[in-house]
C-alpha cells in the first residue's frame, strides 16, 4: 500500500521530480527593507521542490564588533552585504531587515496559496543579539539610552545563558516569511508583517510547521531573514534573541486552497493570525480567520464555530513592535476525535 506522503506527493505531482536546491546569503542573494512584486529572482524552483537558505540577521557587523563578538563568529556575508550597503551597490530600504531572496516558485498564481514546510533549522553562530533604543520597542518613553547585549547560546543543550542564574530553552525561527504583496502596493516596508506574512514575528514557527501564504503575484517571491534563536510573545522591547539562522524549506502551490490571511499548523495546534496597527482590529481578524477555518475546513456551523473559538481556541499578542501588531490564535488538534 501507498504511504500517505507518498499519496500526497502523487496528488501534488512531486514524486520522482523534487529537487534540493541551496541559496546563500550574498550581496547578490538579498533585499534589505522590503517586500515588493518587482523583486528580481535569485532563485526558481518547482512546486515540491526544497531549498535551504541561509540568513545573516538584523545585527550590524559594527554592533557585533563592540560588544566584542569574535571576528570568526561574524559570518563573511554578513560582511559582504554590509560593504555593499556601504558602497550603494546593493539599495536598501524603506525598512531594515536582510532576507534572502526573493525565490519564484514556478507555477505559483494570484489567488493560490504557497505552503512553505519548514523542514529544519539550524543555527550557524554560539550567540544572539538583542538591543532597543529610545526610539523602538513597545516602552520606548521608559527608556532614554540604547542597550545592547550579547547571549551566548549552547547549541547543544539548546539553552541560552542570558545571566549567570537565567537559562533559556531555544526554539529558533525566522522572525520574517513573506511574498510579494500585490502590486498595486509597491514596495513596502519589511517590517510591518501582512496579508503576504512577512515580519510576523510568531514564535510558534519553529521547524516541523508548516505557514499558508495567500499569493498576491507570479511565483510568489519568497523572502525569508530576521533569524530568531527564541522570543517571547509581545516582543516588546522590539528585538528577540537576533541571530543568523539556516533554514530548510519545501514549497508547495496549493491551487487548491484560497486565503485572505496567512495560517499555520505545527503537530499539535492550528493557527490564524491578524495583523493591524490596531491592537482590536489585529484581533478581530484573527477570531474571524478561526471562525472562517471551522467553517470552511472542519465543517461547522458560524454559530458553533464562534462558540468552539471561545471555549478552545487561545489568542496571544504575537508582538506588538513592528508597526502592525500582531494577534494569533491557536487551537489544539486533540480536541478533534
Amino acid at each position: 500500500m501507498m504511504s500517505r506522503i507518498a499519496c500526497v506527493f502523487l496528488l501534488f505531482g512531486w514524486l520522482g521530480s523534487a529537487a534540493e536546491h541551496k541559496l546563500a546569503a550574498g550581496p547578490n542573494t538579498v533585499v534589505v527593507g522590503n517586500y515588493w512584486s518587482e523583486s528580481k529572482p535569485v532563485l526558481t524552483i518547482q512546486s515540491g521542490d526544497m531549498v535551504t537558505v541561509e540568513t545573516v540577521g538584523t545585527a550590524s557587523v559594527a554592533a557585533l564588533e563592540r560588544l566584542n563578538v569574535p571576528a570568526d563568529q561574524i559570518p563573511e556575508s554578513l560582511r559582504a552585504i554590509t560593504k555593499a550597503m556601504a558602497d550603494k551597490t546593493l539599495e536598501r530600504g524603506p525598512g531594515g531587515h536582510i532576507l534572502t531572496g526573493p525565490i519564484f516558485v514556478d507555477g505559483a498564481e494570484a489567488g493560490d496559496v504557497l505552503e512553505v514546510h519548514i523542514e529544519k533549522i539550524t543555527m550557524p553562530v554560539p550567540w544572539a543579539h538583542n538591543s532597543f533604543s529610545p526610539t523602538s520597542g513597545f516602552l520606548k518613553e521608559d527608556y532614554k539610552d540604547r542597550y545592547s547585549k550579547i547571549i551566548p547560546l549552547d547549541r547543544e543543550r539548546m539553552t541560552a545563558q542570558f545571566a549567570p542564574n537565567i537559562v533559556i530553552p531555544l526554539h529558533p525561527f525566522f522572525g520574517s516569511m513573506g511574498v510579494a504583496p500585490p502590486a498595486a502596493d509597491g514596495k513596502i516596508n519589511s517590517a510591518p508583517p501582512g496579508i503576504h506574512a512577512g515580519n510576523l514575528d510568531n514564535r510558534n514557527l519553529v521547524a516541523g510547521t508548516t505557514l499558508f501564504i495567500p499569493v498576491h503575484v507570479k511565483g510568489a517571491l519568497f523572502q525569508v531573514g530576521d533569524g530568531h534563536a527564541g522570543q517571547g510573545d509581545g516582543e516588546v522591547d522590539i528585538t528577540a534573541m537576533e541571530t543568523p539562522l539556516i533554514g530548510t524549506f519545501r514549497f508547495v502551490v496549493r491551487k487548491d486552497m484560497h486565503l485572505k490571511w496567512p495560517r499555520a499548523e505545527t503537530p499539535t495546534h492550528y493557527i490564524v493570525m491578524g495583523t493591524d496597527e490596531d491592537l482590536t482590529v489585529a484581533t478581530t481578524v484573527a477570531v474571524r480567520e478561526m471562525i472562517d477555518f471551522l467553517v470552511t475546513v472542519r465543517g461547522l456551523s458560524r454559530d458553533d464555530a464562534y462558540v468552539l473559538s471561545s471555549i478552545a481556541a487561545d489568542f496571544a499578542i504575537t508582538q506588538l513592535v513592528d508597526g502592525k501588531k500582531g494577534v494569533h490564535g491557536m487551537l489544539a488538534k486533540s480536541i478533534f476525535k
